[in-house]
């Protein structure tokens, strides 16, 4: 079965997912906004904040919609606000996960995303969903990924 981690990831806790689920197997994909965020933590918890209350679709920078070359596809998304991350709307909008097992990995300071879970089931109601507080911070918290 061949299985793909399809991510963003602002402040790395995307990035040790994809370290774990690379060492079991599974083939990487990060995606980049194509616009910078603030620098400042203060104003991105502004900026991205309010676009990903409003949903807003990033534009992004060299992005491959196709993953057709697999069975199973999982999005990894920080949470912002609530709700799933800007860039990764824009992944749900662009890439076709018809006939797809898909199953999503939320990153956030809490560990929950009710918000982000209801924007999933609107658009995926089957996909399996994993919350993980701060993933970087708390390693540990990656032995949830076995669920997938």
């Amino acid at each position: 079965m061949s299985g793909l981690f399809l991510y963003y990831s602002l402040s790395g806790n995307g990035d040790a997912v994809a370290e774990h689920l690379k060492a079991k197997g599974f083939d990487v994909r990060k995606v980049e906004s194509a616009k910078q965020p603030p620098k400042k933590f203060f104003f991105q918890i502004l900026q991205c904040g309010f676009n990903a209350g409003r949903r807003y679709c990033e534009p992004l920078k060299d992005y491959d919609p196709d993953v057709s070359a697999y069975e199973t596809v999982v999005i990894g998304s920080p949470v912002w606000n609530g709700r799933l991350s800007c860039p990764i709307n824009t992944v749900l909008k662009r890439t076709d996960l018809k006939g797809k097992r898909v199953a999503f990995v939320l990153y956030s300071g809490s560990g929950e995303a009710k918000k982000a879970e209801e924007q999933i089931r609107a658009v995926l109601p089957g996909a399996a969903i994993i919350h993980l507080q701060e993933p970087k911070k708390h390693p540990e918290t990656l032995g949830r990924l076995s669920e997938l």
